[in-house]
Formats: C-alpha cells, structure tokens, sequence
C-alpha cells in the first residue's frame, strides 16, 4: 500500500507542478490548438514542461522536412493527465491481479504446514518453511499456474473482438472489471481457515481461479489502445523549445513513452506480490487474496469517475472484416504462395480491376493489412523469449525452495521482476532514449527487441549455472527438490537472472505493445494486442509440455535448453526483421480523417457514449 499511496502522491505533484507551466503558456496552446484536431480540454501534462515552450512563429505546427528530420532531434510530446490516470488503474488491476496469482503455487502445491495457523501460514519456529492449502503436489501447481497464464492470455482475443466489433473498449473493460470483483469475493471465500481445515478448497478456488481469468480476459487487451487513444496529436511537427532549440514532436517517441510508464505501472502493481508472499506464509492465505481484492476497488471507482473525459472509439467492425477477406483473397490469388515476395500487391484494387473484379476496400486497406500481419508475425517470436524470462513454469521458486532463505519465502525473488522494471524503467525514457535521440543514433523496434532477446539468454544461462550449484551442494545432491535439507547457496544468487529478464521484457514487450498499436487499423488496435499478449498464453502452452521434465535431476536443461533455442531464434529474428526499423512508424491517414475516429460526438454517434456507464 505504501507503494500506491507514493504513485498516487507523485502523480498529484506533477499536475499542480504543470498547472503553473500550462497556465504560462496558455495563449500559444490556444493557438496551436485551433490548428489540431478537437483535444480534450482537461489538462494535459508536458514531460518537458519546465524545458519547452510554443513559439509564437507560424513555422511551428508545421510537419518536419526531409532537411529537419535529419538534423533536428525528437522529443515526445504532450501525454494527456487522463493517460496517466488509466495507467494507474492497469497499476490498480495488475496489483490485484499478481497479488493473487503469486500465491497459487504454494497455495496448490504444499499442506498445510504442521504447527501452523490452519490459514496456510507457517509455524512460528519454522522460518524455512513453506505455505500451503491444497497439497497437490509441484506438477499440478506448475500446471494450473501454467493453465492460468494461458487462460489470462488467450482470452483477450475474444475480449478484443468484443471491444472492437460489438460494445466498444470501456464497455468490455467494464465487463471484466465485474467479473473480476466477483472472483475476488469467491477466493477470498474458499481461502477461509474453517474451508481450508475440512479440505474443501479446491471447488471455489477453480471457480474463482476461472472468473479472474476471464476478467483479466476482458480487460487487458481493451485498456492499451483506450490509453495511447488519449493522445490524440499523433502527427511529427516542429516546435521551439525555450531555449531557441528546434526539435520534432514525435508521436513514435512519445506513444514509446506514453508504454514505458504503462508498464512501469504493470509493475508497480506487481511489486504488491511480496506483500502477499510475505501475508501467506506468516498470516494466512485469506488475508493474502482480501488486499488484492481491497485494491480492486480502484478500478470501477476510477474509471466511473473519468467516464465522460474519456476519449472512447465506438466499435468498428469494418477493419477486422476487410483484414480477413483481404488475406483470404490474397491466398487464394497467391494460390496459397504465402511466402510470396509481393504477396498483397495481386488484392490491390487497381490490380484486381485489370482482372474485371471490384472490392470494397482500398490499397490503403491492403497496406493497413500488410503492416499489421508483419506486427503479428513478429509477435511470433515471443513465446520463446517469455520462457526464458524466469524460467519455465514455477522453476524458479522450485529451484529457490532448494537454497538458503533465511527466513524468505521461496518464491520472494521472483518479485524483484516489477522492482527492477520501476528502476529501469524511468531511465530509460528519460536518459537511455533521449540521449540517443539527441546523437541521431536510430534504435528500431527490432534493434530493441534484439537486446531483448539477449538480455534474456544470458537469464538463462546465469539460471542453469545457479541449479547446477544447487545440485552440487544440496545434501540429497540431483534431488534437491524433494530434499528436507536445503542446498548452502543463498536464494538471492536467484537476482541476476530476474534482473536480466526484466530488462529484457522492457526492450521486447514494450516494443511488442507499441507496435501492435501503431501497426493496426482503428478497428483492430485492441485484437492486434491481443494477439500480442496470446503469445503469452502460446509461452503457457509450450511449458505446459516441458513440465514432465521439470523435476529432478533435469532441473538444470530446463534452463539451459530455452537459452539455446532462443539465442539461435534471435539471430534467424534478426536477419528476418531487421528492415522493419526502416519501416513508418504509425498508420495514419489524413491528418482531418484520424480524429472524427477517436472523438466521440455529442450527436450520439458514439454507441459506447449512448449506453451510460457499463
């Protein structure tokens, strides 16, 4: 709770700080935005705001030239308070969301523990024991775990298409915001001590178990582009900054931003884990599913309150039909050829027309087509990276629960992930990035996702080496984790391959989300992230096959085999991709079309605007 009360805190200093900078400049703002398609009129907070300021020159609002984009370094622009306000609620909902899921694994694997509370807590004089309900033993646990995520993750592609094609984002988002509170209840329920003592958890667990899925399900996919939808002046412009400096506005540069902070958010919220992991092993597990589920509370509260400054898409079916039938007819004119080098240039309409057949859709369309099945291909090469971000399954609080904790918990190093994304975070948007944009050194989203990959492998590498001390030093030596005596290696050896995962998810699954946001139509934005976040679901998936192997003495291969299969998978990525980084960042159309689309109108165009709250 310290943690959200300090975000919540900064968040308020940073408006009243920027009251004072927009209030300076409040003349030229009005100018500018009489320019720019309809803002919304609730105050926007400018990174840079001590830093820049609008020149009164008509040179500026203009796109740069070809001569200015060369020479002129970019910076992001003005992120709208409403964005950073639905990114607290992602912080609300991942808090209660990994708070919970932390605990499912000591919760489904071990007893409960002898001379303990009845609650799941640890005995008093048993400092390395484990919590404990259910005592399904480290298969189930690894597999329900795993059966989650895929859940969690496959799920959003139905919550995409719900909010894309039928109710429109915030409606779906409220749909899942309901079905996650009822979750919450439940597994608070099944968790009591008196459900626990007559062995009957497991049944309200499931349902719960079930429910939190499916409104994580709807949640997720809908809330990235109902954020990136807030900052609506997505075109490059020239502005003059205070102190005489040209620089660009990059909407690239500041949608990049605008992901850093939503998934430092991601990760605020789940640094409430070690809370948790702390509550079920000294409290109980009921305590450990009711903080979750208090902060929960924020996310309706908040999203009811900011209703109406919201900007909200109504649902667009049309993007989502025309990309099927493009692709169907573009494999069907290719005969199938889907490794054609021109496979979409045969459904352009002009070339369509010389053969007598006319479409609905323009060779705008096809482009839009073309760009988001790329983004989509490259979302390929995830599920690998995620099995090496931490290990496979719950390798690694099996592997922590066979180290010296001294009083931890054994799956409390997995936890230092968020902490470490909250520290890299912050610099990288505001050091690493900046620094080279000022040199003009281009860092792409292949080049970034590249060192992703790697940082990744080197995780892995570092884990296998950890498990292969274990093995050495445990008394019951390749059977560690079945061993009641512990290996002499301290469990924090476990910090640099969590680390090295987590600085490796800010260069690959940030870029994965900016790209399935710029890289999608209107229509499509929330399906293209939810075939980015079903990767996840395909990591869950390909582990769900390995976990026979994960037990004792193979400990170490599952390790060391993902790390191999991603270091040869990074360089095919490379050679494959690479010309992406050369790429246009954003699909945009005209610079008047863009806005009608994320605007709602007063006439009530809009159906989420005529449906009310929900």
């Amino acid at each position: 709770m310290p943690v959200c009360y300090y975000i919540l805190a900064v968040f308020k200093a940073q408006v009243e700080r920027e009251l004072s900078a927009v209030a300076e400049h409040q003349v030229a703002f009005l100018s500018a935005s009489s320019v720019e398609a309809p803002q919304d009129k609730s105050l926007a907070i400018d990174p840079e705001a001590n830093a820049l300021s609008v020149s009164d020159s008509t040179s500026d609002r203009l796109p740069p030239t070809t001569e200015e984009k060369q020479k002129l370094r970019k910076i992001a622009g003005r992120i709208p308070w409403v964005s950073y306000l639905l990114c607290i609620v992602e912080l609300a909902e991942r808090a209660s969301f990994y708070g919970c899921k932390t605990v499912f694994n000591n919760f489904l694997q071990f007893p409960l523990p002898k001379g303990g509370n009845g609650a799941g807590a640890v005995a008093k004089n048993d400092p390395n024991g484990h919590a404990g309900a259910l005592n399904r033993g480290l298969q189930f646990a690894s597999a329900m775990v795993l059966l989650f995520n895929f859940l969690a993750y496959v799920i959003p592609i139905f919550g995409a298409w719900l909010g894309d094609t039928k109710t429109g984002r915030f409606r779906a988002i409220m749909y899942g915001v309901i079905i996650g509170g009822v979750a919450h209840v439940i597994m608070v329920g099944g968790a009591a001590p008196a459900v626990l003592k007559a062995g009957n958890g497991l049944a309200p667990f499931m349902v719960s178990f079930f429910l939190l899925a499916i409104g994580a399900g709807l949640f997720k996919p809908n809330v990235v582009p109902l954020i990136v939808d807030q900052y609506t002046d997505q075109t490059e412009y020239v502005k003059t900054l205070k102190s005489g400096e040209r620089v660009i506005v990059d909407p690239e540069t500041t949608i990049q931003r605008i992901m850093l902070i939503f998934y430092m958010c991601i990760n605020v919220g789940a640094f409430f884990m070690i809370a948790t992991t702390y509550i079920e092993k000294y409290v109980g597990f009921w305590l450990a599913f009711l903080l979750p589920g208090i902060i929960y509370i924020l996310l309706p509260v908040l999203l009811m309150w900011r209703y109406k400054t919201l900007k909200r898409a109504p649902p667009q079916g049309s993007d989502l039909n025309n990309f099927f039938k493009i692709v169907w007819l573009a494999i069907k004119e290719n005969k199938g050829k889907v490794w054609a080098k021109n496979f979409f240039e045969s459904v352009k309409p002009s070339v369509l027309a010389t053969k007598g057949k006319t479409v609905s859709w323009d060779s705008q369309a096809v482009e839009h087509t073309r760009r988001t099945l790329s983004a989509c291909q490259i979302f390929l090469y995830q599920p690998l990276f995620y099995l090496n971000n931490g290990g496979v399954g719950t390798v690694l609080s099996n592997q922590g629960a066979s180290m010296t904790t001294k009083g931890a918990p054994n799956d409390l190093i997995h936890n230092f992930n968020p902490l470490t994304l909250m520290v890299f975070a912050p610099i990288m948007s505001f050091v690493l990035y900046p620094l080279l944009n000022r040199y003009h050194i281009k860092f792409g989203p292949i080049s970034r996702m590249t060192v992703g990959y790697s940082s990744a492998i080197i995780g892995s590498i570092v884990g296998a080496v950890i498990q292969w001390r274990v093995y050495k030093t445990s008394p019951c030596g390749y059977h560690a984790s079945t061993c009641d005596s512990v290996s002499p290696v301290s469990i924090w050896w476990q910090l640099p391959t969590v680390m090295l995962g987590a600085i490796g998810e800010l260069f690959t699954a940030v870029t994965a989300y900016e790209m399935a946001y710029a890289r999608a139509p209107e229509g499509m934005k929330s399906t293209v992230v939810a075939i980015n976040l079903a990767m996840q679901a395909l990591s869950s998936a390909l582990a769900q096959i390995l976990i026979p192997s994960i037990k004792d003495p193979n400990l170490i291969w599952a390790w060391a085999a993902p790390g191999i299969a991603l270091f040869v998978q990074t360089i095919i990525f490379w050679v494959r991709h690479h010309h992406v980084n050369d790429e246009k960042f954003l699909i945009r159309e005209t610079f008047e079309e863009d806005y009608p689309s994320l605007t709602e109108k007063k006439q009530g165009t809009s159906k989420d605007q005529s449906a009310g709250g929900v």
